[in-house]
């Protein structure tokens, strides 16, 4: 497969208004990709957009906002999206939300809430832009997964479970795509520095004094610029790769799962409980 041509496609980025999404807007555009940016934040939104129009005037910049986690403005917006934008040559599903809890400390709302927007988005998005990716050969689908989509960590039952769907979805639809010349990439981003943790909900069942020490715990973790994110996400779809990890804080999980698939979390929870890592 040819390297994906960016200077004149289009291309649907998820969860624009801030972090990976926002850095990915600015990345495309300056490759000369137009834009159709989405977000259920407007206000961010169109500053991302703003920002993008005053740099490259030439651009096409359209934004759509709607909450993905509401089925009915999903359907909305995809029904929209694909009557707009049949010239959509990539599709970035980047948006994502977190929960933190044990599986008994969450209510099914809540993590339905997680998986509507994590997997389910994912799903429809493909599914409603797939006949403008097939018609365009050489189109591109990137499928925003985590190192939860790797590795699944006690207290993230339902964000784990999001993130390995995106995982195992976006294998199976590379596999069918291959043929029609459309590629695929999922993405396991570590410690991307964005609002998920400052936007993520805690489970009904979850303390204050859990929700804080998890807040800090999480928080901790989120350190690489999104920027860097972007550009290597960029590579990778120009070079149709199908699996992306980012950060040592994807690289070094995946490669202990491979080693101690059943038992990684055991060496994991060791390590987290001894004086040296507390520091």
């Amino acid at each position: 497969m040819r390297p994906y041509a960016f200077a004149g496609g289009a291309a649907v980025v998820t969860g624009a208004a801030s972090g990976i999404g926002a850095a990915l807007a600015t990345a495309l555009a300056g490759r000369g990709s137009n834009l159709v940016l989405l977000d259920r934040d407007a206000e961010r939104l169109a500053g991302v957009a703003d920002a993008v129009r005053a740099d490259h005037p030439g651009l096409a910049v359209d934004t759509y906002v709607a909450d993905l986690s509401d089925d009915a403005e999903l359907t909305r917006v995809t029904a929209e999206l694909a009557a707009d934008h049949p010239e959509i040559t990539l599709l970035v599903n980047n948006a994502g939300v977190a929960l933190g809890g044990r599986f008994d400390q969450v209510t099914l709302d809540e993590f339905d809430w997680v998986m509507a927007v994590n997997f389910r988005s994912v799903v429809r998005l493909t599914h409603a832009l797939l006949p403008a990716l097939k018609a365009h050969r050489g189109s591109h689908l990137v499928n925003v997964s985590s190192v939860f989509g790797i590795m699944a960590p006690a207290g993230q039952a339902a964000y784990s479970a999001s993130k390995f769907a995106v995982r195992g979805f976006s294998e199976a639809v590379r596999h069918e795509l291959a043929e029609n010349g459309v590629g695929v990439t999922v993405v396991h981003p570590g410690g991307i520095r964005t609002r998920i943790a400052e936007t993520a909900r805690t489970g009904s069942g979850v303390s204050q004094e859990e929700w804080e020490q998890g807040q800090k715990q999480f928080t901790k973790l989120l350190t690489m610029d999104p920027a860097t994110a972007a550009a290597q996400i960029i590579e990778a779809v120009e070079r149709r790769r199908p699996r992306l990890l980012i950060g040592w804080s994807a690289k070094v999980p995946d490669a202990l799962v491979r080693l101690m698939p059943g038992s990684y979390w055991k060496l994991i929870a060791r390590s987290a409980r001894s004086p040296r890592s507390a520091r």
